[in-house]
């Protein structure tokens, strides 16, 4: 009887510090993975895992019915530490777009030279000319291979002087400049730096204080690369997306337009066993298991997964960005249930026992 009192009160205690957690520090909403319908126990093998397995874990969020029920970081790494987003940005950058596109400053099918005639190349091919704002989007510019902008002096201009030997819309292929013309794209039809066009629409809403995001020599957002974000504004983000743009009882980033970024907009392989071809949308991932993300180099995820009502974040540096998502879908996907679970305050004293000690390894 002691016994059952005991842990009763420690459960109380338990959802009060996780409560008071959330809501002193950024409004997300905290609870236990239990009440959730998630195990503790299998949250913690996820960590375990990933701790084990991965070169080196950063951060780790779980969002379930759009509260946080577990989050780690591996010292160094701190909840207000922004961490290099790599080509996560890109999903940033697609929001922005989409913005622009609702607010009638340009369409999907706008041909990308009609934004830059200055830097238009005398002769411009054919297939140049057919290049569209969709196509920029989709990563099927027509391109063999990215044009290196590192060594320009005018990076719009060695873009559009690029060779484009395929028939744009046709052929895939990642293409990092492609969203740095997004960029610059939406910095010429709105007259703002893309952070200071998205700073109101997007950063400010969801409480997210002003990122940094490097720029080109020409003072334009990289888009593809370049921002910088903590952990729980990748969450925050992640969390926009699943519920289709509504944040607080605002509609931030159209329903249409979330729906559109985040299917299937082009083939990119058939193989059923990697998450890098399941199909391309705008700068977003289509995953296994009905999954969709924005993700970047070294192993920086924002994983949106409908059909569980989640949302996980994690950021790293780690070899295997596929490597990860195995761990996510072997650890993780089974352990979501359509009910909430009894409270396990033994697991969940367990989990935060792990979370507290961890440490990066590199």
């Amino acid at each position: 009887m002691f016994g059952e009192r005991w842990k009763s009160s420690l459960t109380i205690l338990l959802l009060l510090q996780v409560t008071a957690w959330g809501q002193g520090n950024s409004g997300l909403p905290r609870s236990t993975p239990e009440s959730q319908g998630i195990a503790s126990e299998a949250v913690m093998k996820f960590i375990q895992a990933a701790d084990s397995q991965v070169d080196s874990m950063h951060s780790f969020m779980l969002l379930r019915h759009g509260q946080v029920v577990a989050e780690a970081w591996w010292k160094p790494e701190s909840a207000d530490k922004p961490h290099v987003l790599w080509s996560l940005s890109k999903s940033f950058t697609s929001t922005a777009v989409g913005l622009a596109v609702s607010e009638g400053k340009l369409s999907l099918d706008d041909p990308v030279l009609q934004f830059f005639p200055e830097e238009t190349p005398q002769d411009p091919s054919k297939n140049l000319q057919a290049m569209r704002v969709r196509d920029l989007l989709t990563m099927s510019t027509g391109h063999q291979e990215q044009v290196n902008l590192s060594q320009a002096e005018n990076w719009v201009q060695a873009f559009l002087q690029h060779p484009v030997p395929h028939k744009p819309g046709t052929h895939f292929m990642y293409n990092t400049p492609a969203t740095y013309m997004l960029s610059a794209i939406v910095q010429k039809v709105t007259g703002q730096h893309l952070l200071d066009y998205l700073q109101p629409r997007l950063f400010d809403p969801l409480g997210i204080p002003k990122p940094q995001w490097d720029n080109s020599p020409q003072d334009i957002a990289l888009g593809g690369y370049g921002l910088y974000l903590r952990s729980e504004d990748i969450a925050k983000f992640g969390q926009l997306l699943l519920q289709q743009g509504r944040w607080e009882g605002k509609q931030l980033i159209p329903q249409d337009w979330i729906a559109l970024a985040t299917s299937k907009q082009v083939s990119n392989g058939s193989n059923p066993d990697s998450d890098w071809e399941q199909g391309y949308g705008f700068q977003f991932w289509r995953c296994r298991h009905g999954a969709y993300r924005g993700d970047g180099k070294s192993g920086q995820f924002c994983i949106v997964l409908p059909e569980q009502d989640a949302v996980i974040a994690i950021t790293a540096n780690a070899r295997s960005m596929q490597g990860q998502l195995n761990l996510v879908w072997e650890h993780l996907l089974e352990a979501f249930l359509n009910r909430p679970l009894p409270a396990d305050v033994d697991a969940y004293s367990r989990l935060q026992e792990i979370v507290a000690n961890l440490q990066a390894s590199r």
